[in-house]
């Protein structure tokens, strides 16, 4: 029988600010992609656009309002759990992933902040293990809190791997 794996605890939640952020990228990259598709017809027809000429946009419209929906879902469910031994990750809705990430493993603790979560006050811990493909962020979290778990993690992951 398998061992059932200890996921007690207080699960933080990054800041629901996140939403905001994803929001406004999904605007963006949606509003160019529409736009970028709808321009060209307007052109190819010396300015008469017929009424097709319009679906790129609208479907671009009701992309917008889907993402930023799923935006705000999607960032409820993001959240870590300090445990004794590992850092455990969790995110997804409808395919659920949690992430455990032994401190001893640990190899870099990055921060990355783009321009609108440094408008919002949001960062995003980058946690890069020997594996090649095992890479795990943390996105959305405010930047004090950020900085205190990347440092807490740092002097974690150098005291486990002493010991290796």
């Amino acid at each position: 029988m398998a061992e059932r794996i200890d996921v007690t605890g207080e699960w933080q939640r990054i800041s629901m600010r996140y939403a905001s952020v994803e929001s406004i990228s999904t605007v963006i990259w949606w509003l160019i992609a529409g736009v970028g598709a709808t321009v060209p017809i307007w052109l190819v027809n010396d300015g008469d656009m017929p009424w097709w000429g319009w679906l790129p946009l609208i479907a671009a419209i009701l992309l917008i309002v889907i993402g930023v929906t799923f935006s705000f879902l999607r960032t409820r469910t993001i959240g870590y759990l300090q445990r004794d031994d590992d850092l455990l990750v969790r995110r997804g809705m409808l395919f659920r992933r949690f992430v455990a990430v032994p401190y001893g493993r640990m190899q870099v603790v990055d921060i990355t902040q783009g321009p609108i979560e440094r408008m919002f006050g949001l960062k995003t811990l980058k946690f890069v293990t020997a594996a090649a493909t095992s890479a795990v962020t943390i996105p959305g979290m405010p930047g004090d809190t950020a900085e205190q778990l990347r440092d807490h993690l740092v002097a974690v992951s150098e005291s486990r791997r002493a010991g290796l």
